[in-house]
């Protein structure tokens, strides 16, 4: 019974947009107050208590929100820009450009979010990543 609820669960979360699952992820987070793991994936209790170097390495931040905070004289390039970046609707990628600023993507590595903000900085908008 409960392998039919997980994957029940999985074929929607399948059918989420990146955004929509973002959001989820969010709100996951908030309601059941999950915070971001103390122990890198491998290492143990006792590794981790090993001092401040394993502090440093999980306070280093690795996820990423990129913020579109301008679009510029270039409105449409922006947009096919955004929705190539993305994979985006064209309903979705149009709010985002006319809620200035808007999140692009949420929890992205840094390449990513460096590679957005390069290629939508290209066609005229300004970016910040976060």
């Amino acid at each position: 019974m409960a392998a039919d609820k997980v994957q029940q669960v999985m074929e929607i979360v399948e059918g989420l947009k990146v955004t929509e699952l973002a959001r989820l992820v969010k709100e996951l987070k908030e309601k059941f107050d999950i915070q971001a793991p103390v122990f890198a994936a491998g290492a143990s209790p006792a590794a981790a208590g090993s001092g401040a170097p394993a502090e440093a390495a999980a306070e280093e931040k690795t996820d990423f929100t990129v913020v579109l905070t301008s679009v510029g004289d270039k409105k449409i390039q922006v947009l096919k820009e955004l929705r190539a970046l993305t994979q985006l609707g064209l309903k979705e990628a149009k709010e985002i450009i006319d809620k200035v600023p808007g999140t692009v993507k949420e929890n992205v590595p840094k390449e990513e979010a460096d590679k957005i903000k390069s290629k939508l900085e290209e066609v005229g908008a300004k970016v910040e990543v976060k």
